[in-house]
């Protein structure tokens, strides 16, 4: 089991939560936060260091790959993590998902005593990963995220039908398999079914109180 940082050094203990677009991480990630407290934990998504999209078109995002590490700007990220570690505060680029751009704002992210870390691609670059104090990889069959990805991509990014499958064949799916996939054999603890599996649940809040306590 990772070490729990002493008292001494204070620092943030950084949880990572990952798994497959529409695996359930995001309800993991923020059913730990309402059990513990938003008041000691801090939530910091991989999904707001996309880099911005240059299209004009429609086609122009089929064809983009949102799912392969090189969407995402890792050096930021990591550089985020580090200073979350050494215990400042950081500014989280918020970014539209429907002009595909970060916008003006940012949201303001405290290097409380968990922070909880979630992305598909997390565990995949080392130095993201070597930055985690504990790796949660979200296991869900591949029916079951295809759904929620359909829900989620239709309802509330205005996405067609057609176009979202088009880029789940296209894209999603291969680096699931490439990437997100082979990834979980870096995780400490693996959850099936995500949100969903109340015992697993319990067992990773546990834990969390548990870190909380000792620093």
């Amino acid at each position: 089991m990772p070490a729990v940082p002493s008292s001494a050094d204070h620092r943030p203990f950084l949880l990572g939560v990952a798994g497959g677009t529409g695996s359930g991480k995001t309800t993991v990630a923020r059913s730990i936060l309402e059990a513990v407290g938003e008041t000691r934990l801090a939530l910091l998504e991989m999904d707001s260091y996309y880099w911005d999209v240059d299209w004009e078109h429609q086609g122009d995002l089929l064809r983009h790959n949102f799912d392969h590490p090189s969407a995402i700007d890792h050096e930021l990220f990591a550089r985020h993590l580090r200073e979350l570690r050494a215990g400042r505060g950081i500014e989280v680029p918020v970014y539209d998902f429907v002009a595909h751009r970060r916008t003006d704002r940012t949201r303001a992210v405290r290097p409380e005593p968990v922070v909880i870390v979630e992305g598909i691609l997390i565990f995949v670059e080392p130095a993201i990963r070597d930055l985690l104090d504990f790796k949660i990889y979200v296991d869900t069959d591949a029916d079951v995220r295809l759904i929620r990805r359909l829900r989620r991509d239709i309802e509330e990014r205005g996405r067609a039908l057609e176009d979202v499958l088009r880029q789940y064949e296209g894209s999603v799916r291969p680096m699931h398999l490439e990437f997100v996939e082979p990834s979980k054999r870096w995780a400490d603890v693996i959850i099936p079914e995500g949100g969903e599996n109340v015992v697993a649940l319990e067992m990773v809040v546990a834990r969390v109180e548990k870190i909380i306590g000792r620093l």
